[in-house]
């Protein structure tokens, strides 16, 4: 017999809930786009409201199109304690004289309404004024109804490109996409733009084309959110100090006060500007806030990745603690990207979320939030391990694809040590995470992770000295693996393993002796609705 049309919604709907259980890349615990396309997939507009954590993500709706066949969406969901989310209305979509959207940030205001900003794209080919920065706004006390302001002084004069003049009348170019969070000073509110439309124009440029080349933003400010005035660059790059290069641009920036510890408490001084360059992936800038300049001065500058682009689009939030909280997605890693997504539903998927704060130092530190352990069951405790050079030993966990697994490394004569995860019985296929004391890096190698993704060698500065206690954190989630190492560093990868045996977990080293200790294991409870 013949389903009516609300029998067929409820029977595609189960269907597809098992084809997505049925997926064995599909994390159970990092969040993934619930379906359609995440690519891109950036986290965007996060804020903490009302009791509960807000973050948006970005994704291509199949369903709704404009101009140019996307319908770039932002979903939304909420979580009151960073592990269980529960999905909204999408807060944004393409529709009236707006385009689709690409990324931006988040702001609540003092009477506690919410503001989205975002990278508003054309509507049609003929309308090329129809991108900018646009800005959305919700006061119901859930954020579900998102209305879409009209920013006529942020309206672009191509796609992310702005052009005008100053008050002198001298010709102007500004960054017109990716608008940050807004913050709020001396009743001013300011956001800044990402600049990789602005270096693609003028990378050429016979008009100084130094400084249109590398990462710099420009910052904005308003007293109404409504009428904006350009105030310059909020921060430029130095080119003597060699922490980036020419070829790199930065956009989706966030900038937030740094906390002076991991649980937030009293802010350090210092503030953290988070953002990617396209072609080397997320990296921050630590620094000072020279409020009455309105300028950035970066003190020291880190990334997030190192061999490639995978860990990027970062988004950030400050939290009724206290505490400044980042998620970055994962870049998908299959090959034919776009085809491989429409035969699983589904892409897109972000690291854990992770606290940041400001280390004694004056290094930024970083780790996985507390919340994460109410996920864990099936605890192993084992001996400590004294291993032989070039030596291994296997880990009995409860579950080889979806565990915690914290361990410290003590007694070090070795060279290299740590663990293998997703490892078949005679490594046919496996991935390394591990300390390599010589050359002081951190290491995630999965050059033999299976037969897709990015098969590569990352390697993180890491100062591993012989003499201290390591300790490390690793998280395995079906396709996402992320190794944290004293709160100091962190790698996190896709990996695509093909066997179905390549679920072992082995402890190893090479070139001398070493001996792993606080050796603990868990199960980790999916998440995930499916």
């Amino acid at each position: 017999m013949a389903l009516n049309e609300h029998e067929q919604k409820i029977a595609t709907a189960r269907h597809m809930r098992e084809h997505l259980l049925r997926d064995r890349y599909r994390p159970g615990y990092h969040f993934a786009i619930p379906e359609d396309i995440g690519m891109p997939g950036d986290p965007n507009g996060a804020f903490w409201a009302n009791g509960r954590y807000h973050l948006m993500y970005l994704y291509n709706r199949r369903d709704v199109k404009v101009w140019g066949g996307n319908g770039f969406s932002w979903g939304h969901i909420s979580s009151s304690d960073l592990v269980h989310w529960r999905h909204h209305p999408d807060a944004l979509v393409p529709g009236g004289d707006h385009g689709g959207c690409f990324s931006g940030g988040a702001f609540v205001d003092d009477d506690g309404t919410a503001y989205l900003t975002y990278w508003r794209l054309q509507t049609s080919e003929n309308i090329p004024d129809g991108s900018g920065i646009g800005i959305a706004r919700s006061r119901d006390p859930h954020f579900d109804e998102w209305e879409k302001l009209r920013i006529p002084t942020l309206d672009g004069t191509q796609s992310g490109i702005l052009e005008t003049h100053d008050g002198a009348g001298n010709p102007l170019v500004l960054c017109n996409a990716d608008p940050s969070n807004i913050w709020k000073k001396d009743g001013f509110y300011y956001l800044q733009a990402g600049n990789l439309p602005v270096l693609r124009k003028l990378e050429n440029s016979e008009d100084g084309s130094k400084r249109w080349k590398g990462d710099w933003v420009d910052l904005f400010r308003s007293r109404d959110l409504v009428d904006w005035e350009y105030v310059h660059r909020f921060y430029a790059r130095n080119p003597t100090n060699r922490w980036t290069d020419e070829s790199e641009d930065d956009m989706c920036p966030s900038f937030l006060p740094l906390p002076s510890s991991s649980s937030g408490g009293v802010p350090s001084g210092k503030y953290l500007q988070l953002f990617i360059s396209h072609n080397k992936g997320c990296q921050y800038y630590v620094g000072t806030y020279d409020e009455g300049r309105d300028l950035f001065l970066p003190e020291t500058h880190g990334r997030m990745t190192w061999v490639d682009n995978t860990f990027f689009a970062p988004e950030a939030l400050i939290d009724d603690k206290g505490r400044q909280i980042m998620w970055a997605w994962l870049l998908d890693n299959v090959p034919s990207e776009p085809e491989q997504q429409i035969l699983a539903g589904w892409s897109g998927v972000y690291c854990l979320p992770r606290t940041l704060w400001l280390g004694e130092d004056g290094i930024l530190r970083m780790a996985p939030v507390p919340e994460l352990s109410v996920l864990r069951f099936n605890s192993r405790v084992f001996d400590d391990v004294i291993l032989d050079p070039d030596s291994e030993k296997a880990l009995e966990v409860a579950n080889g694809e979806s565990a915690e697994i914290n361990f410290s490394i003590e007694s070090v004569t070795a060279t290299q040590a740590g663990l293998k995860v997703r490892t078949s019985p005679q490594d046919e296929e496996t991935t390394l995470l591990y300390c390599d004391f010589e050359r002081n890096k951190l290491v995630f190698d999965s050059t033999r992770s299976g037969n897709a993704g990015r098969k590569v060698k990352e390697e993180a500065p890491f100062e591993c000295r012989r003499d201290e206690r390591i300790d490390l954190r690793v998280f395995i989630d079906r396709a996402v693996v992320e190794i944290f190492a004293g709160d100091r560093q962190a790698i996190a990868r896709r990996v695509y393993p093909v066997r179905d045996d390549s679920t072992g977990v082995r402890l190893f080293c090479s070139g001398g002796e070493v001996a792993f200790t606080r050796i603990r294991t868990w199960e980790m409870m999916p998440s995930n609705a499916w």
